[in-house]
């Protein structure tokens, strides 16, 4: 008999994750494949963002059409922190005699070699490996095979570049996500998972800034991942971050607010934000409401949350201002350098058209060029 086992978070799951489960049917000859949603996977800062019975509803919805395919609640009734050398154990016990397979995206496959226990892994079963969009596995081979003294079997199934992050962060704007079965997406609309009450905030915004919003919520959490930031703190930074944008000063909606002195117009709305963020849509979070007052001018020694929206507000996909690929480039290296090049050009942008520059926006440009020279 041979099985594969295909763990994740599933949180939502999308056609993806199906069309990865077929491939492996068809490619591997399986007699089964067991579905097997995580309670809480071991490499994410964070637990699910749906409940373990809704992220085990959505898969066997998901998985209802392929016949070969089982989902498995092993590792949710097992709670605790769900390491996959544990569960190839359990499936190793459970049919001795079987060809055993586990499954992994291009992603993690990455990140194998610091798992815990991955010999142990391979002791039980056979890692199978298929691409992700753009990332190949070729230069991996070397690497398992010095380090493991095997190889790993790869798909010739490549997959697309569809997130889990994306689909929850159109489900928060009231988006409808790509790349999930309609059943899936009645099903998480029907329990209301994935929302938000800040939402509302969005109603203050004009269609075209609600856009902008979403876009660098997308641009924020994807890149929240890697700098070990929170994805709800990305999301309701992003989500709230122009709440003040067409309050007017004059609003029942600010009538606590003072407003700070010398502050250019374009630079207010990071203020009114703040409040209303607190004040109105229920945020006590100072990590996201310090994000929020200062992403149009930055300032000095920011909080790599702060960091982060400054720069998704700037470089979200709409922006298509002179030099921000370049920019988009190094958001995704080094956040700092980033932050630095991206200061010192609005500085400089500023000056030349004769336009005022905010002090904060001053001292926080020569503060992270000092930064960036002290590293040369």
């Amino acid at each position: 008999m041979r099985i594969a086992l295909f763990g994740g978070s599933f949180d939502p799951v999308h056609t993806e994750h199906v069309r990865l489960a077929r491939a492996a049917i068809e490619e591997l000859a399986l007699d089964r494949l067991f579905v097997i949603p995580s309670y809480r996977a071991p490499h994410k800062s964070e637990g699910a963002f749906a409940g373990e019975e809704d992220r085990l509803e959505m898969c066997r919805i998901a998985f209802s059409g392929l016949k070969k395919a089982e989902v498995s609640d092993c590792e949710l009734r097992a709670g605790g922190t769900s390491y996959s050398y544990l569960t190839c154990r359990l499936f190793r016990d459970k049919f001795p005699e079987a060809e055993l397979f586990f499954l992994v995206g291009a992603d993690m496959l990455e990140n194998f070699f610091s798992w815990r226990e991955p010999e142990d892994i391979l002791k039980n079963a056979v890692l199978v490996a298929c691409g992700r969009g753009k990332e190949g596995t070729e230069r991996l081979h070397g690497k398992f095979r010095d380090r493991f003294g095997c190889d790993f079997r790869e798909l010739s199934f490549c997959g697309g570049e569809v997130s889990s992050t994306a689909a929850r962060v159109a489900f928060a704007f009231g988006k409808e996500p790509p790349a999930l079965d309609p059943a899936v997406v009645s099903y998480i609309r029907t329990k209301g998972l994935y929302r938000y009450e800040a939402a509302r905030a969005l109603e203050l915004e004009k269609p075209e800034r609600r856009e902008h919003s979403y876009r660098v919520a997308l641009l924020a959490t994807e890149r929240a991942k890697s700098l070990g930031v929170s994805f709800v703190k990305a999301l309701l930074a992003a989500m709230l971050h122009d709440c003040g944008k067409y309050v007017p000063l004059s609003s029942p909606l600010l009538a606590g607010f003072t407003p700070p002195t010398d502050v250019p117009e374009p630079v207010l709305h990071q203020y009114t934000g703040a409040y209303l963020a607190e004040h109105v849509f229920g945020i006590t979070d100072g990590e996201i409401l310090q994000a929020i007052s200062y992403h149009t001018s930055g300032r000095e020694n920011m909080g790599t949350l702060e960091k982060l929206l400054y720069l998704a507000d700037l470089l979200e996909e709409g922006r298509t201002f002179r030099g921000v690929e370049a920019l988009r480039e190094l958001f995704w290296r080094d956040l700092d350098a980033c932050l630095a090049r991206s200061l010192k050009e609005q500085v400089e942008y500023l000056l030349s058209t004769g336009k005022p520059v905010y002090p904060l926006t001053l001292r926080a440009e020569a503060f992270y060029s000092a930064r960036e020279n002290a590293k040369k």
